[in-house]
């Protein structure tokens, strides 16, 4: 009995430290930051295949509705020699789900990339699939993205976004 104790002890401390708020607190905590129920702003990282370049960028979400949620992002490449930038414009859905963390989307696409003193902005078609923690402030996600167009690519990305 005496080697369990410490152990008990420290497993019921690592759970009274990590034990979520009830939501009233989590409410009133959102109203108290000024922040709209459900809007988030993130940063992602991540890295294109097709053009093998890594962009950096922010992204945000206003869900309207419970289950699609406009969802804007931008990106910059960090690693290329001219410079090329993405505006997307897309609407997330969230399938129901035991967890609620897949989502699934697309929208619109608007790639700007110059080299040389050469370029021009492109309009293309995104698709994209993810996964996102449903718990918490800070929610980390993971997401996958096509974007079909004149130049087709699939980029990979994650990062975390905030309340």
């Amino acid at each position: 009995m005496n080697r369990w104790l410490p152990r008990v002890t420290l497993i019921v401390l690592l759970l009274a430290l990590t034990a979520s708020t009830a939501d009233a607190q989590r409410r009133a905590r959102r109203r108290a930051i000024g922040s709209a129920p459900g809007t988030r702003y993130g940063l992602h990282l991540g890295y294109n295949f097709d053009v093998d370049e890594l962009p950096l960028g922010v992204q945000h979400s206003l869900p309207i509705l419970l289950r699609p949620a406009p969802y804007s992002s931008s990106g910059y490449c960090i690693a290329c020699g001219g410079s090329l930038w993405a505006l997307n414009f897309d609407v997330k859905y969230r399938p129901p789900t035991r967890y609620g963390a897949w989502y699934v989307g697309g929208g619109l696409d608007l790639m700007h990339a110059s080299a040389g003193g050469t370029g021009g902005t492109n309009s293309n078609l995104n698709l994209l699939t993810g996964l996102e923690g449903r718990r918490g402030r800070t929610r980390p996600y993971v997401e996958a993205r096509f974007i079909l167009g004149n130049n087709t690519q699939f980029q990979l990305g994650g990062g975390f976004s905030w309340r």
